[in-house]
């Protein structure tokens, strides 16, 4: 299998130097020269390989999806890989991610057992495992540089704290996360782990990180990994959980479900739209946006159009508080029939010069939804209150503020006879501000998270400047 770059670079690389790399030397995003399909009889293997969530039944799963695209690693190591990360004692579940019915085809797919309580976990300890793996082969290190809107950044450094060989730097927006999500970043006192709290909004921090990247002299003399959902690896980990909230929403593989996806920067959507390309029998990808909905005007108008950082709305779902949707190039690249040329067009050139560009006059925007699956709704701080209220009330079920949004927005897209599967993003504590507006009374907090907010903390606080960002790089880590 073979990677090559959304943007038409000629080079093609191999699963084991993108998981390293990041962005293609063109600025563009990787993604597989095709996508492998999973045939009827494969498609029923793989419900009995996951047998319903059984112990280990994931873990079998996940080995199942990634070896179609990983060929670089020993398949007895991959499987062991798997197995390593996809545990009941991280997880707290044998079934990784049970799926909760909340009413008759309708329901939630628990993404947030993680040791972070967010979704971002399931990708990330794997990814963490991999990087261990592939640097433990190669003898050599990795700087990662990450950008975080809220969840990323605890699910990266909680997966690479104590790595051998790892370095992280990260970089999240100076006081616009919760509470929960800063205390959980900033008190992390490993000597690997380096907090910079960026003064500006999310799209300044992840605009640094591809700044970065795009230094390529600078990205291999310092040796630098990304594990941002730019990164593919971590995107194809997030493929194996729609597969499994398929298996457990039906009873055979004649059936369709849809899912409803949280989404800001466009990676866990993008994962479905994937696992749609394998043959997954999905029949609707319905994108939830906040109040920053530039997803949900490009699926309504076919006009994609980013904000600057004074028109980035602070929301009580700030995880998706993203103008820049940076994994919405890979599916802009298949909705242009993998057109390298065009799209580093759009987002190399009318992007830089213009702010937007527009596809709603193109005959391929009505593939969005036609051919693609794609649907989308908006979701603001009043929806999110009223959806947890009325949750509360129908199910006796706390959900988080983004969830919230998913399930909103859910519920204007429901058809006859085709179950909806709401991702859930995070548990409630970690917003746990809005959770009491809405119902008077604090969610429900583990028991190894007591106190976190009163911990010491420690963190960098810089302005939007990537070279600034380079020298605090250079000052804490040796040149390869």
């Amino acid at each position: 299998m073979l990677y090559l770059s959304t943007r038409g670079h000629p080079d093609r690389r191999r699963f084991c130097e993108i998981l390293l790399e990041g962005l293609a030397p063109d600025g563009g995003l990787y993604l597989p020269e095709r996508y492998p399909q999973v045939e009827a009889a494969t498609l029923a293997r793989w419900r009995g390989v996951f047998n319903g969530g059984a112990p280990g039944g994931y873990a079998a799963l996940a080995f199942e999806v990634l070896s179609l695209y990983i060929d670089d690693i020993p398949g007895a190591d991959l499987k062991s890989l798997c197995e390593k990360t996809y545990t009941e004692a991280v997880y707290g579940t044998a079934a990784i991610v049970p799926l909760q019915r909340l009413e008759a085809g309708f329901y939630l797919e628990a993404l947030s057992n993680g040791p972070t309580l967010a979704f971002k976990d399931m990708a990330m300890q794997l990814l963490g495992n991999l990087f261990e793996y592939e640097l433990a082969r190669r003898g050599e290190q990795l700087n990662i540089l990450g950008a975080t809107s809220g969840d990323t950044g605890s699910a990266a450094e909680y997966a690479m704290r104590g790595k051998q060989g790892v370095r992280v730097f990260m970089l999240s927006p100076h006081g616009r996360m919760s509470p929960f999500q800063q205390a959980q970043m900033f008190s992390l006192m490993d000597e690997n782990i380096h907090n910079i709290a960026i003064e500006g909004v999310f799209d300044d921090c992840q605009d640094i990180v591809k700044n970065v990247s795009n230094d390529l002299e600078f990205k291999r003399g310092y040796k630098i990994g990304t594990v941002n959902s730019i990164n593919w690896a971590r995107l194809l980990a997030q493929v194996v959980y729609y597969f499994a909230g398929y298996f457990q929403a039906t009873t055979d593989n004649s059936q369709r479900v849809s899912f409803a996806v949280p989404s800001g920067n466009f990676g866990n959507v993008c994962a479905g739209h994937v696992a749609r390309q394998m043959g997954l029998p999905i029949a609707q990808l319905v994108v939830a946006t906040n109040e920053n909905d530039v997803l949900d005007e490009f699926f309504r108008t076919g006009v994609y159009r980013v904000r600057v950082s004074a028109d980035t709305f602070e929301t009580s779902s700030p995880s998706m508080d993203i103008s820049k949707a940076s994994n919405f190039e890979r599916f802009v690249f298949d909705l242009l029939g993998r057109d390298g040329a065009r799209v580093k067009a759009l987002f190399g050139d009318s992007l830089h010069t213009s702010g937007r560009f527009e596809l709603g006059a193109d005959p391929v925007f009505t593939e969005a939804a036609s051919h693609y699956g794609f649907v989308s709704g908006k979701s603001t701080h009043a929806d999110r209150l009223a959806t947890i209220q009325d949750a509360f009330a129908r199910y006796g079920v706390i959900i988080d503020t983004h969830t919230a949004d998913g399930v909103k927005v859910a519920r204007e897209h429901l058809q006859p006879g085709v179950p909806m599967v709401v991702l859930e993003t995070a548990l409630p504590i970690k917003f746990a501000e809005t959770i009491v507006e809405a119902l008077g009374c604090q969610p429900n907090r583990p028991d190894r998270f007591i106190g976190i907010e009163d911990l010491p903390k420690r963190l960098r606080v810089m302005p939007a400047d990537t070279a600034a960002v380079q020298a605090y790089i250079v000052e804490h880590c040796t040149r390869a």
